[in-house]
């Protein structure tokens, strides 16, 4: 065949194939065997692998994988992925709807879309001209993961959208799921193969999305709704962007459906909020009819212009609300319970339960928090017990049923020493948690201290991650913070995936690590209760580490923010003496300065009260504390009447009202920039 010949096939084998694909996945009326399918799938791939140059961006045989991964890349959200708050009650959804009018001061008819809260992926997707140019997570709601090889792969997402009516650039965002068809059809394989099976459908579509290999992820079948809109932009100003949006969530969708984007067909437009009970419960009751799963409802204020009067709330909207479906609970035996040690010594009793299907997981532990707890529900081992799984997340005992009680039961005894290290186990007045005192010698808390003492906020050591510290001390190889800068290039690099590479920016990292501040080593050595404020108010104060070892509570408690509670933890700490014997290590071979007495004149800002939120463009949130803290700034949390600023950057939300209502200053990222400046 020539090559026009062979260009016109591609053309016609595009609109061919992209025609049974809109037939099989959005219509559920396939109108070819899956041989004739296939046939001419192999046939486009055959041309376009004789001629490249056939290849184009939006062509169906883009979505059977290309070469795998090595890592995924990260991507920044031009506006932010932010996640729902939930409900779940009437009463709950009630004060929902309240809030909502009382904050727009309206009694007219509010309008919503309402739509199943799909158990999935949620991810955005960017096409430019038309094309799928980008696919991410939402990761943390400002970053995600770059997966666009993977979903390009799924058959339900446009390549390119339909039409030419859309703007330059259209970022939207939906769901990624696998159908309850696709999931017991993969789960039937691995059990053939004697492979591991997932326990649900969302655990699946995460895990496909993120195989690195996407050639694995077309195999999965996954799909695809559309939820809604991130970013619009249009370069020439003469038709499109943002007036081509109707000012109706529910017609934004409908608009989004028109350009081949999937929109799930059970979103209704609700004429008030009186119709979302009925919504609700419909679609409760079609839960197990539907060919995906759910968790709940979503409603959305339907008035685009109102839910930007309305606006965010910390990482949420105000405008919308997930009215989560009532956790499923089912009937099983507490075989026995273990007590698990975390890092701050916290002795926590779970249960081991006689496994149980709940909720689309197979249960088989649940925590029963502490003594407590216990005692309220009259609990023993062998009891018959109710298990729920809050919000469909969270296995919890939530009763015991006493007529079932066997005659085997027997009661829940407490350890008197540490299941780990058989140090001494404590209960402090006032809580309900006791506690291992073994500090860092105690090998339950061992790694996890070792991980904090090696993390991002602390030492911040390049190359060790937590799987890294896990394999370390399970062989044996460090068992204290200390330990880590005895470790040699011969010891990590002969340990399995560790290469020359490896060991040798691990051994870097160490050795830059050596080199530190007061405040990030008292943070790092994990003390209960000390995080990085607490750490730096105890360096600023006592200037040296000799003086804060030696420090008892009366003058511990001199220092700002450090109570009762805090000194008393700070005392037990260097008390003990494994800890003494870390510490004196760690000082032997680490190395910071002195905290300098500053000056008035260093200190323009000392004892004002400074609050941060919103999203600052210009530096990142720690960096501007960590300059205002410099210049004897106080950075709180939280606004109250003794607040002297809030620093309101993109999105500030309750903080920023509150602050209005008690009149304190309000300073902008750039009064900000100017402010610290100035003081330089």
């Amino acid at each position: 065949m020539s090559s026009s010949a062979n260009a016109t096939r591609v053309q016609a084998l595009h609109q061919l194939i992209n025609q049974l694909n809109h037939q099989y996945y959005d219509l559920d009326e396939p109108s070819v065997p899956d041989a004739e399918y296939d046939r001419l799938m192999r046939e486009l791939i055959s041309i376009e692998t004789a001629e490249p140059a056939l290849r184009l961006l939006d062509s169906p045989s883009q979505k059977v994988g290309g070469q795998a991964l090595k890592s995924f890349s990260q991507v920044t959200h031009q506006v932010p992925m932010l996640s729902l708050d939930n409900v779940f009650s009437a009463d709950e959804w009630q004060a929902f709807a309240k809030r909502v009018k009382d904050r727009l001061l309206s009694k007219s008819t509010i309008k919503y879309c309402a739509e199943p809260k799909l158990d999935g992926l949620a991810v955005s997707l960017r096409y430019e001209n038309g094309f799928l140019v980008q696919a991410a997570t939402r990761g943390d709601g400002a970053v995600g993961e770059n997966i666009t090889v993977n979903v390009r792969t799924i058959k339900s997402i446009p390549l390119k959208l339909t039409g030419d009516n859309y703007p330059d650039i259209l970022e939207v965002r939906g769901e990624v799921f696998m159908p309850k068809a696709s999931f017991n059809a993969l789960n039937a394989s691995a059990l053939k193969k004697g492979e591991k099976t997932f326990a649900n459908p969302r655990n699946a579509a995460a895990g496909s999305l993120r195989q690195l290999d996407s050639k694995v992820a077309a195999k999965r079948n996954l799909a695809f709704y559309v939820y809604g809109i991130g970013y619009v932009e249009q370069a020439s100003s003469q038709t499109l962007g943002e007036q081509w949006l109707e000012n109706s969530h529910y017609q934004r969708l409908c608009q989004l459906k028109l350009l081949g984007l999937p929109m799930c067909p059970e979103v209704k437009l609700l004429s008030d909020a009186s119709e979302v009970a009925s919504f609700y419960q419909y679609i409760m009751q079609e839960r197990d009819n539907l060919s995906y799963e759910i968790d709940g409802t979503v409603f959305k204020v339907d008035d685009i212009a109102l839910q930007k009067k309305l606006g965010f709330v910390a990482r949420a909207p105000r405008w919308a609300t997930a009215y989560k479906f009532p956790a499923q609970e089912e009937t099983t035996q507490l075989l026995d319970v273990d007590f698990q040690v975390g890092r701050t010594g916290a002795i926590t009793p779970v249960a081991r339960l006689n496994p149980i299907f709940v909720g689309g997981v197979t249960v088989s532990n649940a925590t029963l928090h502490n003594q407590d707890e216990i005692e309220r529900l009259g609990i023993k081992i062998n009891d018959f017990v109710t298990i729920r799984r809050a919000g469909d997340v969270i296995p919890q005992i939530v009763s015991v049923q006493l007529q079932k009680r066997p005659e085997i039961s027997r009661d829940i005894v407490f350890p008197i020493t540490c299941p780990v290290c058989d140090s001494a186990v404590v209960k402090a007045v006032g809580e309900a948690v006791l506690r291992c005192t073994g500090g860092l010698y105690c090998g339950a808390q061992r790694k996890e201290a070792i991980k904090h003492f090696s993390s991002r906020k602390a030492l911040d050591i390049d190359g060790l991650g937590d799987k890294l510290v896990e394999q370390l001390v399970d062989e044996n190889l460090i068992k204290t913070p200390a330990d880590l800068f005895k470790l040699t290039e011969l010891d990590v690099s002969t340990m399995a995936r560790m290469g020359k590479k490896s060991a040798d920016n691990l051994i870097s990292g160490l050795i830059k690590a050596r080199s530190t501040t007061l405040p990030k080593f008292i943070y790092a050595l994990g003390i209960r209760e000390v995080g990085e404020t607490t750490a730096a108010n105890l360096a600023n104060y006592f200037l040296n580490f000799s003086a804060i070892k030696v420090a008892n509570e009366e003058n511990l408690q001199k220092v700002p923010d450090v109570g009762a509670v805090v000194a008393k933890n700070i005392t037990q700490f260097f008390q003990q003496d494994h800890n003494i014997e870390v510490v004196s290590e760690l000082e032997s071979i680490m190395s910071w300065p002195d905290i300098k007495v500053k000056s008035a004149e260093q200190q323009p800002l000392k004892d004002k009260i400074f609050v941060l939120t919103g999203t600052l463009t210009q530096m990142g949130r720690n960096e501007a504390k960590a300059e205002l803290q410099a210049l004897g700034a106080k950075v709180s949390g939280s606004i109250s009447v003794k607040t002297d600023f809030l620093v309101a950057g993109e999105k500030a939300g309750s903080k920023l009202t509150k602050a209005q209502d008690l009149g304190v200053d309000i300073l902008t990222e750039d009064e900000l920039v100017t402010l610290l400046a100035k003081h330089k």
